[in-house]
């Protein structure tokens, strides 16, 4: 009998933000697999989950995913990745996945699932929401998102002018996510549109790493990866 596999959502980054549904799907699943890097720092998704997994009792599957645009090397690995995962299954072993956030936002589940479907179309698969980083930052910084009639959009943050400055003239709220990487453009147009005091950045929000920056003082700073900016109007 194949097992199934679980996209479990890990939360944003405090421990205590992971679900009961999550937790137990952690203690029940034999094969732990989660995001690893070639090199440097410890995988953050598995760094939530380590105050209850104990790696002595689990079969850890640690998958590297690239960083990279060539569709030939992504093709590559994404097999080789659902390959692995698939070789647990078929042994009747349930896999948990853990990403941080909610498996289905912005979050590599979503790829392996889509190519589970592809390669491997019986394959049972169950998905465990999590609390996002957006719900988290809103919780963090006390900072309603939406009431009443308010629209909110969630962005990929990009290097692309008029399609930012569009989209927080268009919006009542806006969270842009995986903001460091344009961090100077987004402060150039929020000064431009005198929303600078409107705006809130926070990187790795909920865990012990979090950083709430002064806006003041990120012109010209480098942000982590995992950063998000809010701009309330």
């Amino acid at each position: 009998m194949t097992g199934t596999l679980y996209g479990v959502g890990a939360g944003p980054g405090d421990p205590e933000l992971i679900t009961v549904k999550a937790f137990r799907a952690l203690q029940d699943a034999p094969v732990i697999a989660y995001p690893k890097k070639r090199k440097g720092s410890k995988s953050y998704a598995r760094k939530i989950i380590d105050a209850y997994v104990d790696p002595s009792e689990k079969d850890m599957l640690g998958l590297v995913f690239p960083m990279t645009k060539d569709p030939a090397i992504l093709e590559r690995e994404w097999n080789a990745t659902a390959e692995a995962v698939w070789e647990k299954l078929q042994e009747g072993k349930d896999v948990a996945f853990i990403t941080e956030g909610d498996p289905l936002l912005y979050s590599t589940f979503i790829h392996m699932m889509n190519v589970m479907k592809d390669k491997y179309g019986e394959v049972d698969m169950k998905v465990i929401p999590g609390i996002s980083s957006i719900n988290g930052a809103a919780a963090r910084l006390s900072l309603p998102l939406a009431e009443g009639d308010d629209i909110v959009a969630i962005v990929p943050a990009r290097d692309d002018y008029e399609a930012m400055k569009k989209a927080i003239e268009e919006h009542d709220c806006v969270i842009f996510i995986k903001v460091a990487k344009v961090i100077d453009l987004m402060l150039r147009i929020l000064k431009e549109l005198d929303l600078t005091n409107k705006a809130t950045v926070v990187s790795k929000v909920t865990s012990e790493e979090e950083v709430v920056w002064n806006m003041e003082e990120l012109e010209g700073a480098e942000p982590e990866y995992l950063t998000l900016m809010v701009v309330r109007k």
